[in-house]
């Protein structure tokens, strides 16, 4: 993409820890003029005298070379800095307490010192939050310290800085993230960034605030799971980082956006019997991959999950779209539709199903053995046609995507959906999509 025209702004960075300090020179390597506020003389005296407060590969040189020129400074005043600025980027601490849970004793503080310079403050202030925050910090707790909503926005704006690459992170950023209510103030936060080769993501402020996390943690999931790979390998004499340099070549399945959506459990030929059979080897060499062994239970409580909604549904009649694993397929092996019949039907629902791939006549061996096992009767449940269904049902509960013909047909029947698959995003009259693990 293309590199758009600089708007010097006038921003406080509020901490001039890793992120704060990293931040500040940053943004004034790009044009905009930068003060830094923090508590700690110590690190105010070191930007004002050139030099950066910790090391960081590449970040004394920009500090050097922007309080040279007058673009960076720091100050222990806050109101002072803020008299200064338009934007204030929050970039305190929020370390874990003792519960687990993250303290928000030097986000409170620095919002309560903001708030204090607010009732004399003439223009508005933009106070975007850089610190990692539980979804809905920023507006249960940020927004009510502050108060004066007359004179202060607030967005959430995550850093995706690491130690020892953090300015070469800000410099070429793989995501930028902007969340906010107020669409001004999100745009003006994102206009800071111009300079730099990416398209900025614009979304709700809980949005924004759960991506940090959701990226942490994929981050914490994909180290574990390498290391238990490595350590498997190990027992096995198999070279480990072979067989996860080798993986990490398919770009189109591995490392890739696929699967990483929510929507329903997994199920099928492969991904269960795989997982079974890996962990037992594991036990059988006395190693404990508690990631790996951990999948199974969590894709059970996904399809639990969808179970609960289903049963709390008070329709008589319930339609099902959907009996395969997954759409395109006659496969019935271990699909997590079939288990969830067989649940509803033990609990006395009134059940009909189409799919638009699956004749019960038409299927064999330990595709029909399976199904057949779960439910004897499957073939006086199957609709051979989906408006026989919708005709017939209350409600419909999509466990598959279907084709644009029969999204279309789902849409305008006028019948409640649950949407286990996300096969309807933003559709006011389907009930949204649970959370969890992604089919396959």
């Amino acid at each position: 993409m293309q590199e758009r025209s600089l708007t010097p702004a006038r921003v406080a960075v509020a901490g001039l820890g890793y992120v704060g300090c990293v931040t500040a020179a940053c943004l004034s390597n790009l044009g905009h003029k930068v003060i830094g506020a923090d508590r700690d003389a110590n690190k105010v005296r070191a930007v004002n005298e050139g030099r950066a407060p910790f090391y960081e590969p590449g970040l004394e040189e920009i500090v050097r070379e922007r309080v040279a020129d007058g673009r960076l400074s720091a100050t222990t005043d806050m109101a002072a800095a803020l008299a200064e600025s338009d934007i204030v980027l929050v970039c305190v601490g929020t370390p874990s307490e003792k519960s687990g849970n993250f303290g928000l004793q030097q986000l409170r503080g620095c919002c309560e010192e903001i708030a204090a310079t607010l009732p004399a403050r003439t223009g508005r202030l933009i106070v975007a939050i850089r610190s990692t925050v539980y979804p809905g910090t920023c507006e249960d707790v940020v927004a009510p310290l502050l108060g004066h909503p007359d004179k202060v926005s607030v967005v959430d704006n995550p850093e995706f800085l690491r130690e020892g690459t953090a300015v070469k992170d800000f410099v070429e950023p793989s995501l930028l993230v902007i969340g906010g209510s107020d669409n001004a103030a999100v745009r003006t936060v994102a206009d800071v960034y111009s300079p730099l080769r990416i398209e900025p993501c614009l979304v709700s402020t809980k949005t924004a605030e759960m991506i940090k996390y959701a990226c942490n943690c994929f981050h914490a999931m994909k180290v574990a799971f390498a290391n238990e790979m490595g350590a498997l390998c190990d027992k096995m004499q198999i070279p480990g980082h072979e067989v996860m340099d080798t993986f990490c070549r398919d770009m189109r399945l591995n490392i890739s956006p696929a699967y990483l959506k929510p929507g329903f459990a997994f199920g099928g030929s492969c991904l269960p019997k795989d997982l079974r059979a890996l962990t037992y080897r594991g036990n059988r060499l006395d190693l404990k991959l508690p990631l790996l062994e951990s999948v199974l239970p969590s894709n059970d409580r996904q399809l639990q999950r969808a179970i609960d909604r289903v049963m709390d549904l008070h329709s008589e009649k319930i339609g099902i779209f959907g009996l395969a694993f997954k759409e395109n397929t006659d496969d019935l092996r271990e699909s997590p539709v079939v288990s969830m019949l067989e649940y509803l039907i033990g609990k006395g629902r009134d059940i009909r199903v189409f799919d638009p791939h699956i004749r019960i006549d038409a299927i064999y061996g330990s595709n029909r053995n399976f199904v057949m096992q779960a439910i004897p009767h499957i073939g006086r449940l199957m609709c051979a046609q989906l408006q026989e269904m919708l005709g017939w049902a209350e409600s419909v509960v999509v466990a598959q995507k279907p084709s644009a013909e029969f999204r279309e047909l789902l849409l305008t029947s006028g019948l409640p959906l649950i949407d286990l698959v996300g096969a309807f995003p933003g559709h006011r009259a389907v009930l949204p999509a649970p959370t969890g693990a992604s089919r396959t």
